[in-house]
Parts: C-alpha cells; sequence; structure tokens
C-alpha cells in the first residue's frame, strides 16, 4: 500500500476518546461551545493535510487543528480536550483562534484547569508568545494551569524551543485512557502541586 494511502487511511480512522461519552457529551451540554452541533457519520468533510478525518473532530476555525471537548467538570473547574492535526501559531495563529473560541468560552464558564491530549498534534510551528501568557494570566490566581499531555518528541521539542513550557505543563502518561476523567485531573494537578512545592 503507498504510505500516502496509509496515512490517509489511519487519519480518518482516529476518532475521539470516546469511552467517557456515558459521562459527558460536549454538543449536549448547553455551556459548551460545541453545544447544539450534529455531525454526519457518513460525510467526511474535514481534512487534514488533505487527508480526510473522522467527522467526530470539531472544527474551531483552524485549517489543520481540531479538537473534542472529552469531559467538562464545572465543580472543579476542569476541561479535557484532544486535539489533532497540525498546531501553527506561525502562519495560521492557531493559539488566537483556540483562546477566542474555545479557551475564553470555558474560563467564562469558570474553568482554569486544561488538560491537552496533545498525543496526535503532529506538528508545530511557533509564533509570539502573548496568547499562552494571556491563557495562563487569566486562570493563574484562581490557581489554574495547562498541560499538554504526550506531546510527540519533536512537537514537544518545537514547543520548548519557542518557550512555551514557561506556560504549558508538558506531562507523559501513556495509561490516561485507564482513567476515570476526574481521576485523571486528580492525578494531573497533584503532579503539578508536587512540581510547585519541590
Amino acid at each position: 500500500m503507498p504510505v500516502y494511502e496509509e496515512r490517509r487511511l489511519v487519519m480518518q480512522d482516529i476518532e475521539p476518546f470516546y469511552n467517557w461519552r456515558h459521562l459527558y457529551i460536549s454538543e449536549e451540554d448547553e455551556h459548551s461551545p460545541f453545544y447544539g452541533r450534529e455531525y454526519n457519520e457518513f460525510a467526511y468533510t474535514h481534512t487534514i493535510y488533505n487527508y480526510f478525518i473522522h467527522p467526530q473532530w470539531d472544527d474551531f476555525g483552524s485549517e489543520n487543528l481540531y479538537l473534542k471537548i472529552l469531559y467538562s467538570d464545572y465543580h472543579y473547574s476542569f476541561a479535557i480536550i484532544e486535539m489533532i492535526g497540525e498546531w501553527n501559531d506561525c502562519i495560521e495563529n492557531d493559539i488566537m483562534t483556540l483562546k477566542r473560541e474555545v479557551i475564553d468560552f470555558l474560563i467564562a464558564r469558570e474553568i482554569n484547569k486544561f488538560i491537552l491530549i496533545a498525543e496526535n498534534v503532529l506538528n508545530f510551528h511557533s509564533s509570539d508568545d502573548c496568547y499562552y501568557e494571556e491563557w495562563r494570566d487569566d486562570i493563574l490566581e484562581n490557581g489554574g494551569w495547562i498541560v499538554a499531555l504526550n506531546m510527540p518528541d519533536q512537537t514537544a521539542l518545537e514547543f520548548k524551543n519557542a518557550h512555551l513550557d514557561n506556560y504549558v505543563h508538558l506531562i507523559e502518561n501513556e495509561g490516561w485512557r485507564t482513567f476515570q476523567p476526574t481521576h485523571l485531573f486528580n492525578h494531573i494537578d497533584n503532579m503539578i502541586l508536587k512540581a510547585i512545592d519541590g
């Protein structure tokens, strides 16, 4: 099988993590920026690098980066967001779009701790850090934090080279799918607290 066909098949087969859907569905959450969104399971319309992706991924205005809010907890003030694609701040200013279209919406509903599942973020291209700084400053007063979980090595290296790990904690946890969402949050929250105290 040609490499380009193999990649196309892999991209459209990657679904957002669905084992928590009995606990939370973003399109049914009236506090979600994707409330009321409908999905056509038979038509693939969104693409990354011209390869179709699974229709359950949510478009938030970026050309090659998509996401799914896997879980939001308004009592404990955290959200878990899975991402897929190319994160391009240099040309597309994806961080501005993400901040304005999704993050600001959640912050307004008192979410201040963010877990970004980043293992399917294929590439990262940096620009300046102003929106990362703004995001951190918006949540820091209330004890908030931002974590990127399982970012691929090359993507994480680019992230570090741009010094964005000053704003976003890069954490590895290959077993995150075995956790319930509140357990994953507690596990990461404890890691952050130990890092701050240590």
